[in-house]
């Protein structure tokens, strides 16, 4: 009778988020077994990182180009007037105005310079070195941009 009982017990499923949580804490044991075959080019991965850097650089040099011209103001709202919000009336919800020109020229950066990078490193392997300096370099100098003394001509809003 017992085992009856038992039987019933065990055809009975777990629910989904209890399976989902015993596989998550297993999670960083699949990877430190590592991979049977390890990739033998870095390219692809460099370009992803690189570029994405190079889309935050590129923002911040639209950033301070617009903010020193009127004229180059509009024409970054203009080139990202397609964005939701760019061109609000209501007072309640507000505008982001010309960050959303801003925020284009970070996915045009990053859009285009990620498969030109992908092409011309896709078979190659580029040092790990290498990879973190122009990431941080980029990245560094994307935020050192960001710094207003070290830009006074920026107004502080």
């Amino acid at each position: 009778m017992t085992q009856k009982i038992d039987a019933c017990y065990r055809e009975e499923k777990e629910p989904i988020y209890t399976s989902i949580w015993n596989k998550l804490k297993q999670f960083p044991n699949g990877l430190s077994k590592g991979s049977q075959q390890p990739p033998i080019t870095s390219g692809p991965a460099a370009a992803a990182l690189i570029s994405a850097s190079f889309g935050c650089f590129l923002m911040m040099v639209t950033h301070h180009l617009s903010d020193t011209s009127p004229a180059r103001e509009k024409i970054v709202w203009a080139i990202g007037s397609w964005i939701p919000g760019s061109h609000n009336p209501n007072p309640i919800w507000g505008n982001i105005g010309s960050y959303s020109g801003k925020e284009t020229m970070l996915l045009v950066g990053w859009l285009v310079s990620w498969p030109i990078l992908y092409f011309v490193w896709k078979n190659k392997r580029v040092k790990s070195r290498t990879i973190f300096f122009w990431l941080f370099t980029l990245l560094i100098a994307a935020t050192a941009m960001s710094w207003h003394p070290l830009f006074p001509y920026l107004p502080l809003i």
